[in-house]
């Protein structure tokens, strides 16, 4: 006779959050402006209002959008301004940066909003492996955010995981 298979997991007290369950829909872009300058070092004020005046801008409808200059470019902080008012009607949120940067931004919103009261006094692990781009920075802040909750905090898949904080009795 065979014996019964119990998941000792899933029958315990142990909560796993999986940050790849927040991560936000939408298409990602990078928005490199080194075209719009002369030679791809200079801004021409004229030359750069015009890009920015004649560019279709719906094309970045629910987009995030990180902006960024690929050449060692001076750009003045207003070039980057007037981007982003243009991309306010259409984006869904515009930085000034890598597109690690912008996951990191949208992971440090969500975990700022996230009610964590289900975790009080448990066991949680958070999982590692994904998918998706989850930034090492949300795993940082969130293991923070849990810390003064938490009885207990671990990293990893629940078959394998790695102790990271423990509350003292």
């Amino acid at each position: 006779m065979a014996e019964e298979i119990i998941n000792r997991v899933a029958n315990s007290k142990l909560k796993v959050i999986d940050l790849e369950d927040f991560y936000p829909i939408g298409r990602r872009v990078l928005f490199d402006i080194k075209d719009w300058l002369l030679e791809g070092l200079v801004l021409r004020e004229n030359d750069f209002r015009t890009y920015v005046k004649e560019h279709d801008w719906s094309q970045y409808n629910n987009c995030y959008v990180a902006l960024h200059c690929s050449t060692d470019a001076i750009v003045p902080d207003w070039a980057y301004m007037l981007i982003s008012l243009e991309l306010e009607e259409f984006s869904k949120l515009t930085v000034i940066g890598s597109l690690e940067h912008l996951e990191s931004l949208l992971f440090s919103k969500i975990i700022s909003e996230l009610d964590l009261s289900t975790y009080q006094d448990m066991p949680v692990i958070i999982k590692g492996c994904s998918n998706k781009p989850v930034p090492a920075n949300a795993l940082v802040l969130l293991s923070q955010k849990l810390r003064p909750i938490a009885k207990s905090i671990m990293f990893g898949e629940a078959c394998s995981s790695v102790p990271l904080f423990k509350r003292k009795k």
